[in-house]
């Protein structure tokens, strides 16, 4: 058992962009990395065979709001954790739970102890403290877990965000010192990382980093963007946090985005993300690939034989026709949510993956420019 080591392996010469590694006790983690998103325990449509096999994941997310409401910790701590109850036996990153709870702005209640919201599935009522979300995600079992924050919307009055942020570092305080307290759960090392919060200000997100710095943690997540704002803005303000940041720690940028925004992304100096995107949008039919976005309900794929996208050596999307995913997402057939989730998972690692090579081989910028303007193409 040892803590998250992070090795940095190189930084592109012509911008902020790294290659590392991260190892935890179930295994490594060649960063940049996409992080598919498990909310209640499995990646939607998608088997954890597929995530190893075809997707090739290395890393995927569970939610701590929706493990603990269903199926509860009883289950997971029963089974041993969710790498045993679900079978996944690489690394797995919990979140806190606090977006889930914030989004529920009308059924939840905000105080310095924590939040006390209503579930979604029964109305029942339920608290999250700093304290009893370290013990949930103790028992949930993640490799990483995801101190608890409030996420302020966008936009915030200046008075709002630098409250919210205050009690985020309060609950920080908080956090730390029970996970410290606690021993690690089912024969593991569970690392704990901080999230910077500070909504769009400059002088808060600097005063954020500074504190989460100061905690001296394993790793860094940068919480409370692509909420809304603009493109340019977000970048704004994940460059302000990277060059705030620990160089010698991962820095995780939570909840982004479109395969442009990780790219970008990655060249200020971001190491890990995740997304529901790739998921649910291919669930509603939208499709990225190496040639650009294809809506695959259009018409004009009817008679397109071709594979769904060669270019990025998934077995998946180099052996279904655009036109047979289309039949099945017509014809409303199970099978076309699963090859569409797969194949958009496998294209956003087959990109993190090939920006990890040009940043090794530095060339990353040039590689990069010329990525942005292909990826954002309607086909």
């Amino acid at each position: 058992m040892a803590s998250l080591q992070f090795e940095l392996q190189s930084t592109d010469p012509r911008s902020k962009a790294r290659a590392g590694r991260i190892s935890t006790d179930h295994g490594e983690v060649l960063t940049p990395i996409f992080m598919p998103v498990g909310t209640a325990g499995s990646v939607k449509a998608v088997s954890q065979q597929q995530l190893k096999d075809d997707v090739q994941a290395q890393i995927i997310l569970g939610n701590t709001y929706h493990l603990y409401l269903r199926p509860g910790l009883e289950v997971l701590e029963t089974a041993g954790g969710l790498h045993r109850f679900n079978g996944w036996n690489r690394p797995v990153l919990t979140d806190s739970g606090g977006y889930q709870v914030f989004s529920l702005a009308a059924s939840r209640k905000i105080t310095e102890e924590g939040v006390l919201f209503q579930s979604h599935i029964d109305g029942s009522r339920h608290l999250f403290t700093p304290e009893n979300v370290m013990d949930i995600q103790r028992s949930i079992g993640g490799d990483i877990i995801m101190a608890f924050d409030e996420c302020p919307p966008y936009p915030s009055e200046y008075t709002y965000a630098k409250t919210s942020m205050e009690l985020t570092h309060r609950w920080l305080d908080r956090c730390f010192e029970r996970f410290s307290n606690t021993p690690d759960r089912y024969g593991y090392t569970q690392n704990l990382f901080p999230i910077v919060q500070g909504s769009t200000y400059a002088d808060l997100r600097k005063a954020s980093c500074e504190y989460i710095a100061g905690k001296g943690a394993v790793g860094n997540a940068i919480g409370g963007l692509s909420v809304g704002e603009p493109d340019e803005m977000m970048y704004e303000f994940c460059a302000l946090c990277c060059d705030s940041l620990p160089v010698a720690k991962p820095r995780y940028l939570m909840g982004v985005g479109t395969p442009w925004n990780i790219l970008e992304c990655i060249a200020l100096g971001v190491d890990m993300f995740d997304c529901v995107m790739p998921t649910r949008n291919g669930r509603n039919a939208m499709l990225f690939t190496s040639q650009g976005v294809i809506n695959i309900d259009n018409k004009k794929w009817e008679q397109d034989h071709s594979p769904i996208d060669e270019g990025i050596g998934s077995a998946m999307s180099g052996y279904y026709s655009k036109a047979y995913l289309r039949h099945l997402m017509k014809a409303k057939e199970f099978l076309g949510l699963t090859i569409a989730s797969v194949h958009n998972l496998s294209f956003y690692l087959w990109l993190v993956g090939e920006a990890r090579r040009h940043i090794l081989e530095g060339d990353f910028m040039s590689w990069k420019r010329e990525q942005v303007e292909i990826l954002q193409r309607r086909l």
